[in-house]
């Protein structure tokens, strides 16, 4: 099955892969805190105690999305109730929940959503961590890439499938084929998404695997000449009469 962008969908699967995944990616914060605990015996620079807590913060929160995508995919989306959910008010609060790891890497986050359109069906918890994990690990990879501006948009539109919503950069890289590949080397290797980040990439397949909990998609997509990855959401049927 391939989507109106050419993405093909290959569902992720909660394995100990994405375990590993995660695991590699939160070496670097702890190490960070590790290095910053270190500086009073080594030398008088001052420890930087707030960048050490917005990257504490970030990686629990990458274990606490893991966590929720192990629990959803278990019960395979039944015992978590869906419903109608508003797009905006959900980029809302990812936008608010980025932000102080946004400003530790030099980011500016920019929110838009097009036109009005009904609720989403989703389940609302699952749908901001999805776009959370997706935001950290974009952040993360933006300042590797040589992109005009350090900004990060966090957007929806309607399209003829339903609504997506997204983080989109000026990062050419961030295309249908390093997210196929990315899936199929993750696990295999320290950098599945090599072209995009350094890093292990997990926040991407954590939202991955909590989407399709969730019954919805991930893909690569573009936003007024930015690419990016977004989900792909059914509007809520209860609500579109409205």
């Amino acid at each position: 099955m391939r989507d109106e962008y050419g993405d093909a969908a290959s569902p992720p699967v909660l394995r100990q892969d994405l375990l590993l995944s995660v695991i590699e990616q939160l070496k670097q914060p702890l190490l960070h805190i590790s290095r910053q605990a270190e500086l009073p015996a080594v030398s008088a620079g001052p420890v930087d105690l707030h960048r050490m807590r917005v990257t504490a913060d970030a990686a629990l929160r990458l274990l606490d999305n893991y966590l929720l995508g192990v629990q959803l995919g278990e019960g395979g989306g039944r015992m978590f109730a869906t419903g109608p959910v508003s797009v905006a008010s959900v980029l809302y609060d990812v936008g608010d929940q980025l932000a102080p790891f946004a400003k530790l890497y030099g980011v500016t986050l920019d929110l838009q959503v097009e036109g009005r359109y009904g609720p989403v069906l989703a389940h609302r918890q699952g749908l901001e961590a999805a776009l959370a994990s997706l935001g950290y690990a974009l952040v993360e990879a933006l300042p590797a890439h040589d992109t005009p501006q350090l900004t990060l948009r966090l957007a929806a539109y309607r399209c003829r499938y339903g609504v997506v919503a997204g983080i989109y950069s000026e990062v050419p890289q961030l295309t249908a084929h390093a997210l196929r590949l990315g899936r199929k080397l993750y696990g295999r290797t320290r950098q599945p998404l090599a072209p995009v980040t350094h890093g292990s990439g997990a926040g991407v397949f954590v939202a991955d695997a909590l989407l399709h909990a969730m019954h919805a998609r991930l893909f690569a997509s573009r936003h007024k000449h930015l690419q990016g990855l977004g989900a792909m959401l059914p509007v809520s049927a209860q609500l579109q009469l409205v």
